[in-house]
């Protein structure tokens, strides 16, 4: 039961978090930020908490693929929500969240049938994810200008959202088996409903602004997991989570920095 409380309260404190900072930062940011390892970590974690590190360990090697999965669910999301741009939300938020669901579905079971090292499946994300930077670079960075008031509704439905996948995928991990649970890790379950929020509330202007950015802030989540492979089994789950944090930490602050002295130069 506390382990149940846990992964509510990490759960819905991170969706929570995310989403507030898209309207207060602006949905560039958010999209960077969201890159950082955090519905993966969570449930990389409590995986390795309720299977033991060598499964947890197993399921990070995956998670690399899985995070292909995840880019072709957000392209599959925007080509969508740019399609049907002209019909009603109604039609939009249900039909582009299909799309992205059965592209994530297709691309998790390729990659299943490939027996992935540490190694190869760094190198392919690595190169899916130079591939998605081409494909979103044409998306316009867009800010909002209207904040819609956090309502009890809006707080819920996020709260919620976030908390069924991840008891979902962590509950169902011993089932499924490692491969499987990690590919499911890579699942954007703190982006996915910050993504429904910002569909609904402001259309798909920041929404494809989230997109676009998440593949620059990857990085993290690249070296997060890589880390985790090497840390999990040397130094257990909390220390091994710590310092594939700290390690993440490090990329997400140098890339920040790099992209603030750029944007500096431009302006002077």
């Amino acid at each position: 039961m506390t382990l149940l409380f846990a992964k509510l309260a990490v759960s819905i404190s991170v969706v929570l978090g995310l989403s507030i900072l898209a309207e207060r930062t602006g949905p560039r940011a958010a999209g960077v930020l969201s890159g950082y390892p955090l519905g993966t970590a969570i449930l990389l974690y409590f995986i390795g908490l309720e299977q033991g590190v060598v499964f947890a360990t197993e399921s990070a090697v995956y998670a690399l693929p899985g995070l292909i999965a995840t880019l072709a669910f957000l392209y599959a999301y925007y080509l969508t929500s740019r399609l049907l741009s002209d019909r009603r939300m109604i039609l939009q938020i249900p039909a582009s969240s299909v799309a992205a669901f059965g592209a994530f579905m297709f691309v998790s079971w390729i990659c299943q049938q490939i027996q992935f090292t540490r190694i190869s499946g760094a190198v392919t994300l690595l190169a899916a994810m130079i591939v998605a930077l081409i494909l979103f670079r044409g998306i316009e960075n867009v800010r909002i200008l209207n904040r819609v008031r956090l309502t009890r509704r809006i707080v819920l439905f996020r709260a919620v959202l976030a908390a069924l996948i991840v008891l979902g995928i962590s509950g169902i991990a011993a089932w499924i088996g490692p491969k499987w649970a990690g590919l499911f890790s890579g699942f954007p379950v703190t982006l996915y409903p910050m993504m429904l929020i910002l569909h609904a509330s402001y259309g798909i202007g920041p929404l494809h602004t989230v997109i676009r950015n998440f593949p620059r802030g990857m990085g993290s989540l690249w070296i997060y997991i890589l880390a985790v492979t090497f840390t999990y089994p040397v130094w257990g789950i909390n220390v091994g989570t710590l310092l594939s944090f700290a390690a993440a930490t490090v990329y997400l602050i140098a890339y920040s920095t790099l992209v603030w002295m750029r944007e500096k130069s431009v302006r002077v």
